[in-house]
């Protein structure tokens, strides 16, 4: 098993604020925009040299990045690391002892199948496993 980082996942209140820091400031574009309802949040995506920052906003009060922001405040949401067979992955992890958070993939943005990892188990950080389609590299 190999992974390289796919995108780092940033919660924001206000996207237009945000957008204007990473625009303006740093001189990155927004890529693609996609709701992404039974996760309850809209992503967006900008290609930050091999990778990608995600931002993303709450659709709702129920939405759990809602409930992220309400509790921390806007910031690094997860970091996410692309793999090549995400099932292969979370079996592997499994059998290391690895605390997971989804047990089987399921589909997230941009048609990618993900899983999280608990942090008690990634040194703190909520982690993000995606198996992303080619088109979308």
């Amino acid at each position: 098993m190999k992974a390289t980082l796919d995108h780092v996942g940033i919660a924001v209140r206000n996207l237009d604020e945000a957008l204007g820091f990473f625009r303006e400031t740093l001189g990155l574009e927004l890529e693609t925009s996609e709701d992404v309802a039974s996760h309850g949040v809209r992503v967006h995506f900008m290609r930050a040299g091999s990778g990608w920052l995600e931002l993303l906003e709450p659709i709702g009060s129920s939405s759990p990045i809602a409930a992220f922001l309400e509790k921390r405040g806007p910031g690094m949401h997860h970091l996410a690391l692309r793999v090549e067979d995400i099932r292969a992955t979370l079996a592997e992890l499994r059998t290391r002892g690895v605390r997971l958070i989804d047990e089987e993939p399921r589909r997230g943005a941009r048609g990618a199948l993900i899983a999280f990892l608990h942090p008690s188990s990634t040194a703190g950080v909520l982690v993000e496993l995606t198996e992303t389609p080619r088109s979308m590299l």
